[in-house]
């Protein structure tokens, strides 16, 4: 049985996203409002995190108080648009080390090609959050949750921005064991691999680029 998919349907998030979905939002706009919705998806892909009581003094008097226990857990952007989320959540959560994995789509296989590994130490030891705005043909995060793997990682999960119905049916039949947490599953997937109705390619709208 497959890890669940949590659809985070909040109403601000559903409001902020249909903002970035329009085609006249900018790149400073997108990338605003999409740090936005990070902070607001992180709350929810973190909700379960392991606390600890500490004895802490407040102005008033002495307390136990929790923080958060255990490893510090691990943020990982599947790049180049994994970074628009990354960096919100690094903002509520400063402390979580910092991976990345570099993946480009072939134009023609439409298969992931890695360029870049650089992970923090003791991935077995942490949660893993891997990173990404879209889950379309699901080749990129399939890809880099089966190098997660490799490199040890036991307890992952995935976020997204948007997610096409058969990505979401690709990512749970190869990794099985990982749930996906996701602000929207659109429709479909058109001819060239894109969301429909989506919001484009990600990294082109945050960066700029064509």
């Amino acid at each position: 049985m497959a890890a669940p998919v949590t659809v985070v349907d909040h109403p601000l998030i559903q409001h902020k996203l249909t903002l970035m979905r329009r085609t006249e939002a900018s790149s400073s706009t997108f990338r605003m409002l999409l740090k936005e919705i990070s902070h607001l998806l992180a709350y929810e892909v973190t909700r379960d995190l392991p606390v600890r009581e500490i004895e802490i003094e407040t102005p008033i008097t002495k307390m136990k108080a929790p923080v958060l226990a255990g490893k510090k857990l691990c943020l990982v952007s599947i790049l180049r648009a994994g970074n628009g989320l990354l960096e919100g959540i690094l903002e509520l959560i400063p402390s979580a080390r910092v991976g990345h994995i570099g993946l480009y789509r072939d134009p023609e296989t439409l298969e992931a090609v890695e360029y870049y590994y650089k992970m923090p130490s003791d991935l077995d030891q942490r949660l893993v959050i891997a990173v990404d705005p879209m889950l379309a043909t699901a080749n990129s995060s399939v890809a880099a949750i089966t190098r997660l793997k490799e490199g040890g990682a036991k307890n992952i999960r995935f976020l997204c921005l948007l997610a096409a119905p058969e990505g979401v049916e690709i990512f749970q039949r190869e990794h099985p064991d990982v749930p996906i947490y996701t602000a929207a599953i659109d429709e479909k997937l058109n001819e060239h691999s894109y969301i429909v109705p989506g919001l484009g390619d990600a990294g082109d709208r945050i960066y700029g680029t064509r």
